[in-house]
């Protein structure tokens, strides 16, 4: 069950209406960075949360907050649509309004779909469909995916910052990239709760890591041309950041076969050219002469 108040998270004010802001903030409504995308993102894990309750309960209240943050924004396309400068007004007042917010920079469907409100899709006009809400199962998983989406939608709203000259509009702004601090924070507070680095990883760290080719675990395969300098670091010498192996280095060289399929099916339609090319070496690699081509 959700509850609402009527009354904004956070006070939103516009003091300039800018259509063309209003516009660039959909990014930060239904882009990949943005508030859809975490909203989902943390509601959909707490709803498959098992485990230690505390963990849904916490991902319930942040993806709660989201929506206030869509809300927020939502508001801010609004009040950016709603009144224009003086010259966009005129212009408006002697042509279709729907040129005219072409003109203006905003997205035509804010005025042709939604009535000069926001609309759930990005800054391109592309509706939001779920595909980066990740939500694994996997609480250690979940936190470093949600560690990342935090940071992009960060960096998304300190962009939207240098583009804003509203004071209005930098003050919401300045709330917004606060929270994305205090929730990057939060999601590696549950990593470190879990026991951080070396007990979490691999992830997941149930699984029994004999059962893998323990070989190439903690192996980077340098794959640059002959004669190139492969790039090292912490990733390439080592311990290894769980404590289960040492780092090294190799240089990647094939170490399977040449990948031999076996002929078209006849019901595939391939050509008759690759139907009758002669011997064939199937997967298995034994020669097959036997291609049977559909009658003209």
């Amino acid at each position: 069950m959700f509850y609402h108040d009527n009354k904004l998270q956070y006070p939103v004010r516009v003091e300039t209406p800018d259509p063309r802001f209003a516009r660039l903030l959909q990014q930060a409504i239904g882009g990949v960075e943005g508030e859809v995308r975490v909203c989902l993102q943390y509601l959909f894990q707490a709803f498959g949360a098992r485990g230690p309750v505390k963990y849904r309960d916490m991902l319930m209240s942040t993806g709660t907050e989201e929506i206030g943050h869509i809300q927020m924004l939502a508001t801010a396309v609004a009040l950016n649509l709603e009144g224009a400068p003086a010259q966009d007004q005129e212009a408006a007042a002697r042509a279709n309004p729907a040129v005219a917010a072409v003109m203006g920079g905003m997205d035509p469907r804010q005025y042709l779909s939604a009535g000069m409100a926001a609309l759930c899709s990005d800054a391109n006009g592309v509706p939001f469909d779920g595909s980066h809400v990740y939500a694994s199962g996997n609480l250690a998983a979940d936190m470093y995916a949600n560690v990342t989406a935090e940071a992009t939608g960060r960096a998304l709203a300190c962009r939207l910052f240098e583009l804003t000259d509203d004071p209005g509009m930098k003050d919401m702004l300045r709330f917004l990239i606060a929270r994305d601090t205090m929730h990057q924070q939060q999601w590696l507070a549950v990593v470190e709760e879990l026991g951080g680095v070396q007990a979490n990883f691999p992830i997941p760290n149930s699984f029994d890591q004999s059962q893998e080719l323990t070989d190439v675990s903690y192996t980077f395969f340098a794959t640059g041309v002959a004669g190139t300098e492969p790039p090292q670091g912490r990733w390439s010498e080592g311990p290894s950041l769980d404590g289960r192996g040492e780092f090294r280095m190799r240089t990647a060289t094939p170490m399977g076969e040449e990948p031999l399929l076996g002929p078209p099916l006849p019901t595939g339609y391939a050509q008759l050219e690759q139907m009758a090319a002669g011997p064939l070496r199937s997967a298995t690699g034994m020669t097959d002469t036997t291609v049977v081509v559909p009658e003209q």
